[in-house]
């Protein structure tokens, strides 16, 4: 959620579980609130789901349209490897409301507010959340969005970092993910991407630490 770029949507329904055209996901929030706000207001199929829906305990259930990610049956239909960090370039409340709108063709499983650390899922991690905007990425990664902006560290507070390690910790434990760089990653590492995010003022040392003490 990043520089956008000009491009063609991203993150459409793949017809054959195939590599699909990339968007850059700044563009698709970048303006967005507004406009996704009647969009909120539709109800979603999974919109009366109870907190046990949640697949983290500690997460409140705020659920993407169904026309933003792709149904799936993780880990069985695609292993989970990795956990991408995002920054939204947007806030906590427009990233709930594009996750939304259904014409926005973006997603993320778990968002992470800035000023108490507080995490809404969005997306089932069995389901493949459009984040990464690579297919092969989104098929076996779970996506976290931090609120904040990539040049505005002080976005990362004390508990955004440690509601959100507890995450990935909590994530990496059920999925036999190594707790290291290799695994947990930032989407500028995704192959091909135009992303900065979580950009430089994001403390990966103390990220790590955080993630394996957890």
């Amino acid at each position: 959620m990043d520089p956008a770029v000009p491009a063609q949507p991203r993150h459409p329904e793949p017809p054959a579980r195939q590599a699909q055209p990339r968007l850059s996901r700044r563009r698709l929030l970048k303006g967005a609130a507004l406009a996704a706000v009647p969009y909120a207001l539709l109800p979603d199929p999974r919109a009366g789901a109870q907190p046990a829906a949640v697949d983290y305990p500690p997460a409140e259930w705020r659920p993407a349209s169904t026309s933003n990610y792709t149904a799936s049956d993780r880990p069985g239909d695609y292993a989970i490897d990795r956990v991408i960090i995002h920054v939204t370039q947007e806030t906590y409340t427009n990233t709930l409301t594009i996750f939304g709108n259904p014409q926005k063709k973006v997603s993320a499983h778990y968002l992470v507010r800035s000023a108490d650390g507080h995490i809404a899922q969005c997306v089932h991690e069995a389901d493949i959340a459009w984040h990464a905007g690579d297919w092969d990425y989104n098929t076996r990664s779970i996506g976290i969005e931090h609120e904040g902006w990539v040049d505005q560290p002080a976005y990362f507070t004390n508990a955004l970092y440690e509601q959100s390690a507890k995450l990935t910790a909590a994530i990496c434990t059920k999925y036999g993910i190594p707790k290291d760089r290799e695994h947990i990653i930032g989407h500028y590492q995704v192959p091909g991407t135009d992303h900065t995010d979580p950009g430089p003022g994001w403390d990966w040392v103390r990220y790590l630490r955080l993630v394996n003490f957890a």
